[in-house]
């Protein structure tokens, strides 16, 4: 199983030294893959933008956006950035396509919410793997390019953790890129992976690759690892009221020591999981030190 680690994004006042710090410590280490998500209403960098940073940064690792909303975007101009990560990264990029969860960030860009469906992102996804192929869908002399690196473009994992939207996404999607709130509910995580591995076999479609995720803070970088997640949920999570995630925040994500994160990743391997990826919650590059001493 591989271990991936997301760049600290959501925290606050993240700047470009500490994402090439991040980055290049990751690259540098056992990590199977980098990962970052998409925001648009909050302080966090484009991720798009950010791709194309990371693919120069690096020289090894995988490269995982877990989340881009593609109903954010137009979906051609969304194929051209991302065969161009692809191609900047020589085919590290793997894609993580969802609905997302967050009306301002539709609201900003003045997209549709009534588009923040299943079908519409299975339209969009449509659009982009015909970019991929050379389908001429302008009317152009030329089809939108470049290329993506590899024949086909990225693998598409969709992001989720509801079975409807699970089953839904067999039809296009190569795998998923799961989320486990309660990051120590492997029981939870398993059960998602055979609906997954069920809904693959029944529309006739290769198993698909799972993947799953969850915040994580350690005993070794902080006095009080259960607290610091909920500072963390308490900036990222602001579109929802305080007391939710108040609510949530005692049983959300990994807090606890290095030989317990070993053990709970041991534990995801044991279910089938392909990789996982760590969603640190502070900007302290301590951590993936530490966790690449553990792996290693």
């Amino acid at each position: 199983m591989g271990v991936g680690m997301t760049l600290p994004v959501m925290e606050p006042d993240i700047g470009p030294d500490s994402l090439q710090e991040w980055t290049e410590l990751i690259d540098a280490g056992p990590f199977s893959s980098l990962c970052f998500g998409e925001r648009i209403a909050f302080d966090n960098p484009d991720a798009l933008t950010l791709l194309g940073a990371v693919a120069a940064w690096t020289r090894r690792v995988r490269i995982t956006t877990t989340v881009v909303v593609p109903q954010l975007h137009d979906p051609v101009l969304l194929a051209k950035a991302l065969a161009t990560g692809d191609r900047l990264s020589h085919g590290r990029l793997s894609v993580g396509l969802g609905v997302g969860g967050r009306d301002e960030d539709y609201a900003a860009v003045n997209a549709d919410l009534s588009n923040r469906t299943m079908a519409d992102l299975a339209d969009r996804a449509s659009v982009v793997k015909r970019v991929w192929a050379g389908d001429n869908l302008t009317g152009s002399t030329r089809p939108v390019g470049p290329p993506p690196h590899r024949p086909g473009g990225p693998e598409l994992l969709v992001g989720t953790h509801g079975p409807r939207t699970l089953r839904h996404a067999a039809r296009w999607a190569d795998g998923l890129a799961g989320m486990a709130l309660d990051g120590t509910d492997v029981a939870g995580t398993e059960a998602l992976f055979e609906i997954a591995r069920d809904a693959w076999s029944a529309a006739d479609r290769p198993p698909p690759r799972l993947t799953t995720s969850f915040w994580f803070a350690l005993a070794e970088t902080t006095t009080d690892p259960r607290d610091q997640i909920h500072r963390h949920l308490r900036h990222y999570m602001n579109w929802l009221p305080s007391q939710l995630v108040d609510a949530l925040a005692p049983t959300a994500g990994f807090a606890g020591t290095l030989v317990e994160l070993r053990d709970l990743l041991d534990r995801f391997a044991a279910i089938g999981a392909d990789e996982v990826n760590l969603i640190p919650t502070s900007d302290d590059p301590r951590q993936v030190a530490l966790v690449a001493e553990l792996l290693a």
